[in-house]
C-alpha cells in the first residue's frame, strides 16, 4: 500500500519528467540496484587488498607527521 502523499509525489514527478509512474519507479529501482552493486563491488575490492604493516619489524611506529605527510599533495 502506497501512502497518498507518496503516490501524489510520484505522479507529479513522472509528469514533470514526461514519463509514467511505472517507468519512473522502474528507473529509480534500477538506479538503487546499480548503486548497491557498485557499493558491494567497492567493498569486495577493498577487502581483496592485502594488509601491509605500518612499519618494518624491529622499528618504531611512524610519527604523526610521517603518517599525515601531505607534501606530495601540495
Amino acid at each position: 500500500v502506497v501512502e497518498e502523499d507518496v503516490a501524489r509525489w510520484a505522479r507529479v514527478e513522472a509528469a514533470q519528467r514526461g514519463t509514467s509512474v511505472s517507468r519512473l519507479l522502474g528507473e529509480m529501482l534500477r538506479e538503487r540496484m546499480e548503486a548497491e552493486r557498485r557499493y558491494e563491488e567497492a567493498g569486495a575490492e577493498f577487502c581483496s587488498i592485502a594488509a601491509r604493516p605500518l612499519r618494518e619489524p624491529g622499528t618504531g611506529l611512524p610519527s604523526r607527521e610521517e603518517v599525515h605527510d601531505r607534501a606530495g599533495l601540495r
